[in-house]
């Protein structure tokens, strides 16, 4: 590649940051700003003051809103990659009866809306009594298909004559699982946990359904309950609130951006 076409190749990738990242710097910099300076249209504050991260503590009870969308998304991840794990190290290496078509009916559950399946779920969490705790937020996301299929394409590159050398040897299929398959399957644990974070930490609307209480909510019920308090007075403080949510994510995101790559593409080619 010559000079010139990388110079313009940079200047297209600043450019596209630039675009992607201004509405996160003016959120950002509206978080610092009182109302009429938001009303003015101006670009950076004139003070940096931390009023608006106090007064949203003090609008809404984040705080719990924070612990609890932190402990759901923690537990939805750790049980996704145990259920996900265990499924697609038995559709690789276990070998049963019909073992193709019942993957291919899992996969095949991809294809049904969440919102068709929402209301007859609503109905069995709260029959079953689960509503307004951790259990009704995190159980039923614990069977993703997603995940097992992106699992199982990874566990496919593993020799399945290191499987049956380890049955030769009298090694476990639990041991086999633990010691030797997931240790080597790291990029794409890291993938599924991180995207099964993210996709609970976002999640609005069924937090919504089966909570009623603010001591059960999550983030993005507070924030948007923050919103409608303050659409008419002070976007400084929904900004501060929508600054504090995002900034677990965005971390995220940059901490593992290279694993979830690497795990997203792992598994493409065998």
């Amino acid at each position: 590649m010559t000079s010139t076409k990388r110079i313009s190749l940079y200047t297209v990738l600043i450019i596209c940051a630039a675009v992607m990242m201004f509405p996160i710097f003016y959120a950002f910099s509206i978080s610092f700003m009182d109302g009429e300076e938001v009303l003015d249209g101006q670009l950076l504050p004139s003070s940096f003051s931390l009023t608006n991260y106090v007064e949203v503590f003090e609008k809404v009870p984040l705080l719990t809103y924070l612990i609890n969308s932190f402990a759901t998304s923690a537990i939805v991840m750790i049980g996704q990659l145990l259920v996900s794990s265990l499924a697609a190290f038995a559709f690789v290496f276990m070998k049963f009866k019909g073992r193709d078509l019942v993957f291919f009916l899992f996969i095949s559950t991809m294809m049904i809306p969440w919102e068709a399946t929402m209301v007859p779920n609503f109905m069995t969490v709260q029959s079953l009594g689960w509503t307004n705790n951790y259990v009704g937020l995190t159980i039923p996301f614990f069977a993703l298909a997603f995940g097992t299929f992106l699992l199982r394409q990874h566990f496919k590159t593993i020799p399945q004559e290191l499987y049956e050398a380890s049955q030769v040897a009298g090694i476990s299929r639990f041991r086999f699982f633990w010691n030797v398959i997931l240790p080597v399957s790291k990029s794409s644990l890291v993938t599924l946990g991180i995207y099964s974070f993210l996709t609970n930490w976002n999640m609005y609307l069924w937090p919504l359904l089966v909570t009623n209480t603010e001591s059960a909510r999550t983030v993005q019920i507070g924030l948007k309950q923050l919103q409608t308090q303050e659409i008419a007075s002070d976007w400084g403080v929904v900004m501060a609130g929508v600054v504090i949510i995002i900034l677990p994510t965005l971390i995220l995101l940059f901490a593992g951006q290279k694993k979830l790559q690497k795990g997203l593409t792992q598994g493409a080619l065998k």
